[in-house]
């Protein structure tokens, strides 16, 4: 006899039924948002030249759950309060253009490779590089955080460490100060993270590089790497669809 094992995340009763009509509410919201026109600095470290360039090209994913979009949400949410406790702290943190009133941000390749830093810290308490520094905020679960703190972020976070060079090299910045929670212990993870500019501009030419490639109607190769294709949101697109003939770029302009 089988032994049907219950999901944790799962609960059922009132709060499977309170939690399908939340879900449902938020894939609404997501499907109603205009489709992104350009490749964003947080996905460059992805090592799957096609799976950036379906994003890009505004090709529709596989199903996102309301779950995934409910742990999106909670992670922006630990970003302010981690923002809120460094301010606190005496750290005078910037995540606006005083000139647009805008997120900080950096576009480049006719505005097809975009990102937006966390922010930039000015000025604060003395703990080594010199100020300014780019500040990047993380939050994750009991396993991720102890193993960015026992092998720091470029081995256990290789994507984000890209992305971090990427933020550093477009806003010229030596150094980036990144803050990591703990979301189920609320112990906090400080590291530095020095500018590697030749890293993060490979990264950026490598955005525009796949741009060019889906705005001429092709697509990049598969990757040989089939372990990548293990969860991947656009795994039907990927087995099933022609390359794409206008990028969602290419309609906006």
């Amino acid at each position: 006899m089988a032994i049907l094992l219950r999901d944790p995340n799962d609960p059922p009763g009132l709060s499977r039924l309170i939690n399908h009509e939340i879900d449902a509410a938020l894939e609404i919201e997501r499907a109603g948002e205009v489709r992104r026109d350009h490749i964003g600095a947080s996905a460059l470290g992805d090592p799957c030249d096609r799976r950036l360039a379906y994003q890009y090209a505004g090709i529709e994913p596989d199903r996102i759950s309301g779950r995934s979009l409910r742990i999106f949400e909670t992670g922006h949410a630990l970003e302010a309060l981690m923002s809120r406790w460094l301010r606190l702290a005496g750290f005078d943190l910037h995540d606006v253009d005083p000139n647009t009133g805008r997120q900080l941000e950096f576009s480049v390749g006719d505005d097809r490779v975009r990102g937006h830093v966390d922010a930039v810290i000015t000025s604060g308490p003395n703990i080594g590089p010199t100020y300014p520094l780019l500040w990047e905020a993380k939050s994750l679960n009991s396993a991720g955080w102890t193993d960015l703190t026992n092998r720091g972020l470029r081995e256990s976070k290789p994507g984000y460490f890209a992305q971090v060079q990427i933020y550093l090299s477009e806003f010229k910045l030596g150094a980036c100060l990144l803050t990591a929670l703990n979301k189920d212990t609320g112990a906090l993870y400080h590291e530095i993270v020095e500018s590697d500019p030749g890293l993060g501009q490979w990264f950026v030419a490598r955005g525009i590089r796949i741009a060019d490639i889906v705005d001429s109607g092709a697509l990049p190769d598969r990757t040989s790497d089939t372990s990548q294709c293990r969860g991947c949101s656009w795994l039907s697109p990927c087995r099933t669809t022609a390359a794409p003939h206008t990028s969602a770029h290419d309609q906006r302009v």
